[in-house]
């Protein structure tokens, strides 16, 4: 029978306040938010998938089953903290944006709703605080999800999810080849990065037939090359002139109820840009790693 083992570390505390925070923050919009539509339907995933990922992570810590987990459990922990940040930041953002914005009546579902953004903030920063406990410091024997790499790999996988979203809702890249271009781009380094975590996470780097790290350097320095090109095509087919692009806001989005079409493609631009600068991150430091190692 397992032992179960408490040790109130500061990890240990963060865990349970990410616990807490997403369990109240889905319970209460759930319950009383009256949400409706595929918005709602994220939220309330982001917080419940967080919430039953960080439950599972603190019954095998309490339970000491590590070693019986199928998973590196020097890197799962983290990876999943992560996300679950990355999750909660995009229902902090986006839950208020389209089911609190330009609300002025003050009633109990109102309330609800603002109960879930403040707690769901709360869950975020608590996720942050785990993942700033646990990353390895230097000089440290940890996981690679653990360290700066890996930690930057997660990020890369989550944005390139989040432009997925933004241009397949419309679809905005089939007006030209170049267009398609950058959707190749996006798909590449995330099926890339995606597969690096997973082997990262179940200890497979060790079968690959090529030194793992080397593997990394070349596959950062691919992805910004790619990524800047998609960095610079993007805005110019979208926002400009010559190309049936719009630079100005339409008008009927000042009246509409969270991102028009216009404002995801900038939502793209931008996010396209925020990943060129992680990946521009993650090939110093793969480098660093190289030669480091070398």
């Amino acid at each position: 029978m397992p032992v179960v083992v408490f040790r109130p570390t500061q990890l240990m505390w963060a865990r349970l306040a990410a616990l807490v925070f997403t369990c109240v923050a889905f319970s209460v919009a759930s319950h009383g938010g009256s949400l409706n539509g595929s918005i709602g339907d994220w939220s309330i995933f982001c917080w419940a998938f967080s919430f039953a990922g960080t439950l599972v992570v603190l019954l095998v810590e309490l339970l000491g089953l590590q070693s019986r987990s199928p998973v590196s459990w020097n890197n799962f922990p983290i990876t999943f903290a992560c996300y679950a940040a990355l999750l909660c930041l995009t229902a902090s953002i986006i839950f208020p944006l389209y089911f609190l914005k330009g609300v002025t009546t003050y009633n109990e579902i109102r309330d609800h709703r603002i109960a879930a953004s403040v707690f769901s903030c709360l869950a975020t920063i608590a996720y942050f605080v785990e993942v700033s406990l646990a990353r390895a410091r230097p000089g440290e024997v940890a996981g690679y999800m653990a360290t700066v790499p890996g930690l930057l790999k997660v990020c890369e996988t989550f944005v390139a999810s989040v432009i997925f979203v933004f241009i397949s809702d419309p679809i905005s890249y089939d007006s030209h080849s170049a267009l398609k271009w950058c959707l190749a781009v996006y798909c590449i380094c995330f099926v890339i990065s995606a597969a690096i975590v997973v082997l990262c996470i179940g200890e497979c780097t060790g079968c690959l037939p090529f030194p793992f790290a080397r593997f990394l350097s070349a596959y950062a320095l691919l992805a910004v090359l790619m990524y800047l090109t998609a960095t610079i095509i993007w805005p110019v087919f979208k926002f400009d002139s010559r190309y049936n692009g719009q630079s100005n806001r339409p008008y009927q989005c000042q009246s509409r109820q969270g991102l028009c079409p216009w404002d995801k493609l900038v939502a793209v631009a931008v996010l396209t840009a925020l990943n060129f600068l992680i990946y521009l991150a993650d090939l110093a430091y793969s480098a660093r790693l190289v030669f480091v190692t070398v």
